[in-house]
């Protein structure tokens, strides 16, 4: 089965972002872990990452046409885009909202996810094991 993996902003520079918060892997080398964790599931892991929003939604519809699950990392627009969880909205495939820090555990702004009301679940603050979990779960729904 094929799964969307789509990450939002910044998310392409991870060696360049605090690795208190985001860990040591780059970008390449969190897509190779999913994807790893992925096969090991029995899944094709599409990793994607974009800082456009319009072409985060561009996949978002994709994954609703075609009836694909998705494993998302919103990032920044996890907090504010509306057109982003109206898009997320139209995926009846199951949605799996990814952090790899606990948004809960920083700043205000990031408490409120407006992502999570339409998901059918988030896992946060595992790091790259963040990916793995929902992956999981996802093939825990599968069946």
């Amino acid at each position: 089965m094929k799964v969307l993996v789509l990450n939002g902003p910044n998310l392409g520079r991870l060696d360049l972002r605090d690795s208190n918060i985001y860990g040591n892997l780059d970008f390449d080398g969190l897509k190779s872990e999913i994807v790893s964790a992925g096969k090991e599931l029995g899944f094709v892991c599409d990793v994607r990452q974009s800082d456009s929003e319009v072409e985060i939604i561009s996949w978002l519809h994709e994954a609703a046409d075609t009836s694909t699950p998705v494993v998302f990392n919103p990032a920044a627009f996890t907090h504010y885009s509306y057109a982003i969880r109206d898009a997320a909205d139209m995926v009846k495939a199951p949605v799996i909202e990814v952090h790899l820090s606990n948004p809960m555990s920083r700043e205000e702004f990031r408490h409120t996810s407006v992502i999570t009301g339409v998901a059918n679940g988030t896992i946060a603050g595992f790091g790259p094991d963040s990916y793995r979990l929902a992956l999981l779960a996802l093939s825990r729904m599968a069946n």
